[in-house]
């Protein structure tokens, strides 16, 4: 009889013990779920902010007369010609067989208009360009900025940047580019401009994400 009593205090111990780390387990998932709800509703009030200057461009921009949009295209056709003879981009030689696919492919659309959801052949928002030069490439990758921050290998370094790797701006993620070398950017910027390159500086870099 005392020998079984011993065998059931051990086991009850045993038992109490799981439930201690079932209770703390559960108390850490709890956190962990407030804290991504929160992360996902600041996220969403920010994109929310996004497609709202978007929607006030887009409204100002169909304010102009037709003379004025055609001015202003042809000032973006100007800016474009002018990015795409007078950026170096140094050696571009080291891209990988798809990245360079894809980057090719994105070079052949330079000066084709920016266009909310839009993903080529013709307009591009940013990570239409982006999904679009890969598909070119034969890759599949996710249709937007945020979804394409976790598509593949994170760059920190912008001096580990390679051509073609994607790179991605702002603490909400929601702008996406290609690199071009020598701290060029090709991207699709804003309503009323077109697919140009730009000095990676001129935006709040977070990471690079190699495919």
């Amino acid at each position: 009889m005392d020998q079984l009593s011993a065998q059931q205090v051990e086991a009850l111990t045993k038992i109490q013990g799981k439930q201690r780390e079932l209770a703390q387990e559960r108390a850490e998932a709890s956190t962990k779920l407030k804290d991504l709800s929160a992360t996902r509703t600041e996220l969403k009030k920010k994109k929310d902010e996004v497609k709202a200057k978007l929607a006030a461009a887009q409204k100002l921009l169909n304010t102009l007369t037709a003379k004025e949009k055609a001015a202003l295209d042809a000032e973006q056709a100007q800016a474009a010609n002018r990015s795409s003879s007078r950026v170096n981009l140094g050696n571009t030689g080291s891209a990988s067989g798809r990245a360079a696919s894809a980057f090719a492919a994105a070079q052949s659309v330079i000066g084709s208009p920016y266009v909310y959801g839009a993903s080529g052949p013709s307009s591009f928002d940013c990570s239409g360009l982006t999904s679009w030069a890969y598909a070119q490439a034969g890759v599949s990758i996710p249709r937007t900025s945020e979804a394409q921050a976790n598509a593949g290998t994170r760059i920190y370094s912008e001096s580990d940047l390679k051509v073609g790797d994607l790179v991605i701006f702002y603490g909400d993620f929601h702008h996406v580019g290609l690199y071009a070398g020598n701290g060029q950017v090709l991207h699709a910027p804003h309503t009323g401009a077109v697919v140009r390159y730009e000095a990676i500086g001129n935006m709040t870099f977070e990471f690079g994400v190699r495919i």
